[in-house]
């Protein structure tokens, strides 16, 4: 048999490796996490895709069109008898080591409660990482699909400048910052170098490659975790949440004799509660208060008791001066109903928050 010419073989293969790569530069515009089997083949997802354990056939995308689009939420018609609710916060709404059933979402929907002469149904869109510019873009975002109330649930580790640019969401969104910060009129550098600002041969090559890649892993997630509902790894051990603590009384480089008004971004949550003219519910979510070594020092691992003590001073006089509803939960839950962190709570923990959360959510019309 003759010997094919080798030449004309790899000058195909690589004219054709060539258009291959070539064609992301059509897709440079394209929102490639719009397109998801979600809510389509399979069912969304009741919270955001998160993590990178196989065995919780999740993963983490940094992509907030795709985020959303494997959310339940954006395939579900509105019923004319639905009061929807929106959950923003960080993982402890997300609900590390819960069950979809047993985070704050799942034990309001459980409660089969009314608002407003209709049902009542709650959207889990919280996210790990703990950023208040975070939440406002999720919250940004969700405000496209009908919400009748949002349940803002956050904690002093939100409010810290430096913390602001530091979520991988974040850092991998500065097109969406930008926006944000126009729209928002925040005092916030849309070049700062904490954000990622990709060269035109990153963004045409590699991290399309890379977002391409994730989101055909996260369809294919999407055969396991309709068939079992496990969306995140549940280790049989832990290590849980710190109760003894060094004799430090620091929190980030805030200074304690300075207004703490001043040297928290407390303009990214003014912007978020006054994006919108639906009701907005604010929400001091529980913290682990330790009884351990130098508790008298630090109600734990984030919070030096002086510090987090002037911020609920502080967040009460904000939300009374903007005639903001809220909810100071701080110490709801007791230390033992913590679980692997001083903000992430057991089912029963999870419980208490609920109870709490529907009280206000059924009442809001009266």
């Amino acid at each position: 048999m003759p010997t094919p010419r080798l030449f004309p073989v790899l000058l195909k293969a690589t004219l054709l490796l060539v258009i291959f790569n070539f064609l992301f530069i059509l897709t440079s515009g394209f929102p490639l996490g719009k397109l998801s089997l979600y809510n389509k083949v399979f069912p969304g997802r009741e919270r955001f895709p998160f993590g990178e354990n196989q065995r919780g056939y999740n993963l983490s995308l940094f992509n907030l069109d795709a985020m959303f689009a494997a959310h339940v939420l954006v395939g579900a018609p509105k019923a004319d008898d639905e009061f929807r609710v929106i959950l923003i916060g960080d993982s402890s709404v997300w609900g590390t080591l819960l069950t979809p059933e047993e985070n704050l979402a799942g034990q309001l929907n459980s409660q089969n409660i009314s608002a407003c002469n209709k049902n009542v149904h709650a959207y889990n869109l919280g996210y790990p990482y703990i950023s208040l510019l975070q939440e406002l873009m999720i919250l940004d975002e969700a405000l496209k699909y009908q919400p009748d109330m949002v349940v803002w649930l956050t904690t002093l580790e939100s409010f810290p400048k430096e913390k602001q640019f530091g979520a991988p969401l974040v850092a991998n969104s500065p097109e969406r910052v930008k926006e944000l910060i126009t729209n928002y009129q925040l005092p916030l550098n849309p070049n700062d170098p904490a954000l990622n600002h990709p060269t035109t041969w990153d963004e045409t090559f590699v991290n399309r490659r890379k977002d391409l890649a994730n989101l055909i892993r996260l369809q294919l997630y999407g055969v396991p975790w309709s068939a079992t509902g496990i969306d995140q790894f549940y280790p049989e051990n832990y290590e849980r949440a710190q109760t003894d603590f060094e004799a430090d009384d620091s929190f980030y480089d805030i200074k304690q004799n300075k207004p703490l008004r001043e040297q928290l971004s407390l303009d990214i949550l003014d912007a978020g509660l006054h994006a919108t003219n639906i009701p907005i519910v604010l929400v001091n979510e529980p913290i682990l208060v330790s009884n351990g070594k130098n508790s008298d020092i630090r109600y734990n691992f984030f919070y030096p008791r002086w510090a987090y003590d002037e911020f609920r001073v502080m967040l009460s006089e904000y939300t009374a001066q903007q005639n903001i509803p809220y909810l100071d939960l701080w110490n709801l839950v007791p230390m033992d109903e913590f679980t692997n962190s001083g903000v992430h709570l057991t089912p029963f923990g999870e419980s208490l928050l609920a109870e709490q959360v529907g009280d206000v959510i059924k009442n809001f019309c009266e």
